[in-house]
């Protein structure tokens, strides 16, 4: 494989770039290799030995990817109905909903399905227990807590701040004392995640022991029998260079009756995905090199939308139909920029290439996770990417 700069620069696998070079001109896909995140799961669990994993099924809702979470996890963390009907179809062993703007539809889809519910207000709690006292049965529910000082490092800070997420930490002994009085809820314990992307592993340990600490006070001084401390998810992903979420710096001590839980999402996925992109033209303006794609910010949003530039790697294909020279650089940096009608439609900023031809694919790694799934799909009504799923024996 050819391709140039950026520490952030993956290998191809043999197994990825066969797929790709099996797909039809103008090459445009995500390749999903869900054996990844049954790897991810197995080396999470025996870092946090005990510990309850379930995937955040917001970092990629593809069907194979969930069902392979599924199977490897011990539950799934969803945040909307639509999330519900996936974890559903997966069969999956337990399911957590979360999310600030939970639907009454969605609440007893959640009951139907014996669901945990991280509950973000005294409003939800009403409506929950309402439901849940209409059907005759009982809701397992954490509170989520918007802790005072819960600060972690990361892109998307959720607690220590106003947000919309969980209860006021100062509200906390109304909230609890409303839950308490209220038919069909049963308070199993807090919901404390805190951050989004978070690369201090350290840092995250220590998060984590703070977390099972704060509950157990918090659980006694409130009379709350405590049995499940959710942690969330955050753990992090450096798409642009070496850096790593070290789980040899993670761990944690559990005490004996208390269930800790953690929701990773986009560690787990991230390395399941690959994007490929085919160069369908090289354009040279005012000092810089393009190489324009099929594809865009409208299939992988997410360099755009953080403001950073994702490395690819360039597959290099043989063909070429048209009877002129074929468009070629070498030497030189080039922008990755997509097909839609704006300019801020790029994934790629100053990248250096060996050498990058019209007809060849670019493969960006690390897309498995917030990848199609945040993107704006509908923008010029572009045709979706393939999507291909790579089977265990390939």
């Amino acid at each position: 494989m050819s391709g140039g700069g950026g520490s952030g620069r993956a290998a191809v696998p043999e197994r990825v770039a066969a797929a790709v070079r099996g797909l039809a001109s103008p090459v445009c896909a995500y390749v999903y290799d869900p054996a990844v995140l049954a790897a991810r799961v197995a080396a999470l669990r025996a870092a946090l030995p005990g510990v309850t994993v379930c995937y955040a099924v917001k970092a990629n809702g593809h069907p194979a990817i969930v069902a392979a979470a599924a199977a490897a996890c011990d539950g799934l963390e969803v945040a909307s109905g639509g999330e519900l009907a996936l974890a559903e179809a997966a069969d999956a062993r337990r399911i957590v909903f979360g999310g600030p703007a939970k639907t009454d539809a969605e609440l007893a889809h959640a009951l139907r399905l014996g669901a945990t519910v991280n509950v973000e207000s005294p409003h939800e709690l009403r409506r929950l227990s309402l439901l849940a006292d209409r059907a005759g049965t009982t809701a397992t529910i954490t509170l989520r807590v918007n802790r005072a000082g819960a600060a972690l490092p990361g892109t998307h800070a959720m607690t220590g701040a106003p947000t919309p997420f969980g209860v006021d930490e100062a509200q906390l002994p109304e909230v609890v004392a409303l839950a308490r009085s209220l038919p069909g809820l049963d308070l199993a314990g807090w919901h404390l995640h805190a951050v989004s992307n978070n690369l201090d592993a350290a840092a995250h340990s220590a998060f984590l022991a703070e977390a099972l600490r704060w509950s157990a006070a918090t659980s006694k001084e409130l009379g709350v029998p405590l049995r499940t401390v959710n942690a969330g998810g955050g753990f992090g992903v450096d798409y642009t260079g070496g850096a790593a979420f070290p789980l040899d710096e993670l761990r944690v001590a559990v005490p004996e009756g208390v269930e800790l839980v953690v929701e990773p999402g986009r560690w787990l996925a991230a390395d399941t995905g690959w994007y490929a992109a085919e160069v369908l033209d090289l354009k040279h303006t005012h000092g810089r090199w393009f190489a324009v794609l099929r594809g865009g910010t409208h299939h992988f949003r997410l360099p755009a939308a953080w403001g950073y530039s994702h490395p690819f790697t360039v597959l290099p294909v043989e063909r070429w139909d048209y009877p002129w020279a074929r468009p070629e650089v070498g030497g030189v940096a080039v922008d990755a920029a997509g097909e839609l009608c704006t300019p801020r439609d790029v994934l790629t900023r100053g990248q250096e290439v060996d050498r990058l031809r019209a007809g060849d694919v670019l493969l960006f790694a690390r897309t498995g996770a917030y990848g199609w799934d945040i993107s704006h799909h509908g923008f010029l009504r572009h045709p979706q990417p393939d999507f291909v799923v790579l089977d265990r024996a390939e």
